[in-house]
């Protein structure tokens, strides 16, 4: 069975930090896209940050870049996205997600590019 587990979201103020991390289990996503998306209240899930099996050449959404930062391990079969200078418009459940393909192509841009998900985490950040 695979599993996606999201951790280390919470509550933060304005212009904090916080790093999310994503453990994969059941199989293996050293070879596969892997990104983070998010859901606000009444809103559709977005695309936050995606990265190849190689862990270069990240992509991020216009509205992250610059503060964000999208990593891997993939000895460990592990995802990160730290988060720095945070908004209170970041608020939203982030969801760790994995796909079957090796690169990131613009189908990742969106939510039907990935065949795995996280049950989610949320992150509030207060004004």
């Amino acid at each position: 069975q695979v599993q996606l587990v999201e951790s280390g979201g919470g509550l933060v103020q304005a212009g904090g930090s916080l790093r999310l991390s994503c453990a994969a289990s059941g199989r293996t996503f050293s070879s596969s896209v892997m990104g983070w998306f998010r859901q606000a209240p009444e809103k559709e899930r977005e695309f936050v940050a995606g990265i190849n099996w190689s862990g270069y050449s990240p992509y991020y959404a216009d509205s992250v870049k610059g503060r964000f930062t999208i990593s891997r391990d993939n000895a460990k079969n592990t995802m990160s996205l730290q988060m720095n200078s945070l908004k209170p418009e970041d608020t939203a459940v982030y969801y760790c997600a994995g796909s079957i393909t090796r690169y990131f192509s613009r189908s990742h841009y969106f939510a039907s590019g990935y065949e795995y998900w996280g049950q989610g985490i949320q992150v509030t950040v207060s004004s």
